[in-house]
Parts: structure tokens; C-alpha cells; sequence
């Protein structure tokens, strides 16, 4: 390697670091945009590279612009509160009947609408209802976390990863759930009964069993038709291997001002009240991943992939899987499904190691708090409701739950063959 190839190596480490410890308690975003900008400034990456790696993104943040303005809305018009009451007063002063309808939720929305908006829609309603019945928030915002990655091979559209891994060329519906039904539902059901285990002692105490009922306003019924529709919009448009990012944008948009309009409230409020760093950070991601894939690790890794494939298929797809699980957590999955993909791409490698590639660079995440975009997006929300959850404690729950449900999902799917 030389030094050139060794400096970039160097710069994208350290940004990485930066995005997973954040030091002195910078924003994630920051730590990536100085990476990026230090590669090129020192001249290690043209100009040119950088804009074709931002470029790169482009779907991913028109899919984050949507789902945040839709949470935005959402939150702003008192749907998370009225989702909330509506939990407190079924989970009849149960706090584990509350986790259970909580992760059941999660489930729900991470099938139908993404990981990513279980993180950025359905946290801050499991926030306010913790808070309504006057339980131990953590548990219930470990369930929103853990079950964004656990069930985002359900569907296509549960994780935008699962369109980066296959770069695009996503299989057939009914060839993806023949591939993915029976390792989905191992991965929710192990991940529910670890967190369910680990966290018993919080579980067993009391919660209010019954709260005030609060009317939902006309912006809060106009929000929720809005977030279904847009969950119809998604698995129709994956279903024809179509880009998620701008229908996304669209619906968001259109949501946010056919709701302020009927609210007789001001877009530019909602808009304000967004975090709007997550692009930058993603944006910072892409060039960070260009450079690397500048030194020529992409060709090295799909040599390796390729023999690895020919000479024992079963061995390649269950060592792969787990690696980039672990590996996920050490850059984040994002620029490591990025990478994996390009691998791929070049290694010509069976159906089955993609598959499991695929399982371990989306249930992976799960080990910590940086692993995916899900957990950041659910660490900035909680931040913003006041929570908040440090590397190694993440790290306890995540330690036990992501190694039990990712063996017994790429064990599953090496024995449907």
C-alpha cells in the first residue's frame, strides 16, 4: 500500500471514529464533513470523486427528506400523542404489555415504511407514551432501536440498504420472501425475547393503566392518512425495483403542506424543527466510501469473495454474513453495504452469499449505538427528547441480542439452500 493509499485509509478511520465516539460531543455530522473535506483539500481525492460520491446519495437523501418531514408533521399536529394515549390505555398498567405493543409497531412500520422510519416516526410516539404512563423510557426505546435492523429484510423497502446491496437489481417479490420470510421472522422473534429477557426487571413494574383521552385534530387524522399512503407508495414502488427516494420526497412534501394548510399553520415551522444534519453526515459518508474504494480494496475484497465462493459456497455465505455484520459496526452500515456491493458486483458470487451478505449487513447494526442509519436517526431523536444513550450501553443489550438473532437468520437461510 503506499502512502498515498495509506493517508486516505488514515483520514477515513478517524472520520469514522469521530461519527461513532463523537468526541467532545460533536455532531456526527461534523466529524464526516471533516473527513470529506480533508481528502480533498490535501488533494487526496479530486474534486471530481467527491462530487460523483455525494452524487452517489442522492436517493438516500431525498428518502430521509421525506420521512423527516412526515415525522415533523406528524409530531407537530399531535398524532405521536394521541398514538401514545391510545398504547398507555391498551397496556392496562403493564409495562410489558406496553414493550410488546411498542415492538409490534416497530415490526409494523419497519415492514411497511423502513427501518429508518421506525427511528424517525414511530420513536417520539414511544417516547410520549413512556412518558404518558409514567414508565422507564429505555426499554421501550431499546425495542424501537433493535427491531428497525431486526426487521428490515422482511420486504425490500424495510431497509434502503437492501436496494444498495443488490444495487438495484433487487429479486423478485416472491423469490425475495422464499429467501428472507423464515430468517425475518427468527430475527424479530430472537431479538424481542433477548431484549423481553434482559430487561424483565424494568418490565415488571407498574404503569398508569389508563390516561386522559385526547381528541386527534383534523392535521393529526390528515397526518396519519398521509404516513399510510406514503407506506402503500413505498411497497408499490419496490415492487417495481423503483428508486424510493424522490416518491418519498414527494409524499413528504405534499403531506407536510396539505397538513399545515388544513392546520392553518406554517410550513417553514416544521421545517425549522427538523434536524437536518443527517444529510451532511450521510453526504460525508459517500465521499468517505469513494476514497476508500480509490485505493483498490473494492478488487482485493472481490477476489478474495469470488475464491472464496468457488471453493466452499456454504462456508463463503456464512463467514461473509458475519463478518460485514461485525465490520458494519465498526464504519456503519451504510458505507459497508456500499462497499459490499461494489464487492459483489465484481466477485460474481452465488445468490446465497449475496443473501447473507445482505442478512448481516442489516441485523449487524444492532451490536452498537453507530451501526446504521436507524440508530443514529433514533439517537438524534431521543437527544432531542432529552434521553440519552451511551456507547457501552447500547453495547450490553446489543452484545447479546444482534449475535443470537444473526446466526439464527444466516443459519435459516443456509437451510432453505
Amino acid at each position: 500500500m503506499t502512502f498515498h493509499q495509506e493517508t486516505i485509509w488514515t483520514i477515513a478511520v478517524l472520520a469514522t471514529a469521530g461519527v461513532i465516539l463523537r468526541p467532545f460531543r460533536i455532531p456526527e455530522w461534523v466529524w464526516a464533513v471533516m473527513g470529506a473535506a480533508a481528502l480533498v483539500l490535501t488533494g487526496l481525492i479530486p474534486l471530481t470523486m467527491a462530487e460523483a460520491g455525494l452524487l452517489k446519495g442522492g436517493d438516500v437523501y431525498l428518502f430521509l427528506i421525506g420521512m423527516m418531514l412526515l415525522s415533523e408533521t406528524a409530531r407537530a399536529n399531535g398524532l405521536f400523542d394521541w398514538i401514545a394515549t391510545w398504547a398507555v390505555n391498551h397496556a392496562a398498567g403493564s409495562t410489558a404489555k406496553l414493550f410488546s405493543l411498542v415492538y409490534l409497531a416497530g415490526v409494523v412500520v419497519t415492514t411497511f415504511m423502513s427501518n429508518d422510519a421506525t427511528a424517525v416516526v414511530l420513536t417520539p410516539a414511544v417516547f410520549a407514551a413512556a412518558k404518558k404512563a409514567k414508565a422507564d423510557p429505555l426499554p421501550l426505546l431499546f425495542a424501537c432501536a433493535l427491531v428497525a435492523n431486526a426487521a428490515s429484510f422482511v420486504l425490500p423497502v424495510s431497509n434502503p440498504a437492501n436496494l444498495v446491496l443488490y444495487d438495484g437489481a433487487l429479486p423478485a417479490l416472491g423469490s425475495w420472501m422464499r429467501s428472507f420470510a423464515l430468517p425475518s421472522i427468527l430475527a424479530i422473534m430472537t431479538t424481542y425475547l433477548v431484549l423481553r429477557l434482559m430487561e424483565r426487571s424494568h418490565l415488571r413494574q407498574d404503569c398508569a393503566s389508563q390516561v386522559e383521552t385526547i381528541p386527534l385534530t383534523l392535521g393529526g387524522k390528515a397526518a396519519f392518512v398521509g404516513i399510510v399512503l406514503t407506506a402503500f407508495l413505498l411497497v408499490t414502488v419496490s415492487a417495481f425495483d423503483l428508486p424510493l427516494g424522490l416518491p418519498t420526497a414527494l409524499a413528504g412534501i405534499g403531506t407536510a403542506l396539505g397538513v399545515s394548510t388544513l392546520a392553518r399553520r406554517s410550513p417553514l415551522a416544521l421545517i425549522r424543527d427538523i434536524s437536518w444534519g443527517v444529510l451532511p453526515l450521510v453526504g460525508g459518508l459517500f465521499v468517505l466510501v469513494a476514497a476508500v474504494e480509490s485505493t483498490g480494496v473494492v478488487g482485493v475484497l472481490g477476489r478474495l469473495l469470488q475464491q472464496a465462493a468457488k471453493s466452499d459456497p456454504v462456508t463463503a455465505a456464512w463467514g461473509g454474513g458475519a463478518l460485514l455484520a461485525f465490520i458494519s459496526n465498526i464504519m456503519n452500515n451504510l458505507p459497508a453495504g456500499l462497499i459490499a456491493s461494489e464487492t459483489v458486483a465484481q466477485a460474481h458470487v452465488p445468490r446465497l452469499v449475496i443473501d447473507n451478505l445482505l442478512i448481516g449487513v442489516d441485523l449487524g447494526p444492532n451490536l452498537s449505538v453507530t451501526g446504521s442509519l436507524a440508530t443514529i436517526l433514533w439517537l438524534q431523536v431521543i437527544r432531542r427528547e432529552g434521553e440519552e444513550v451511551g456507547f457501552l450501553q447500547f453495547l450490553r443489550v446489543g452484545a447479546v441480542a444482534m449475535p443470537v438473532a444473526l446466526f439464527t437468520a444466516l443459519g435459516a437461510r443456509l437451510l432453505i439452500g
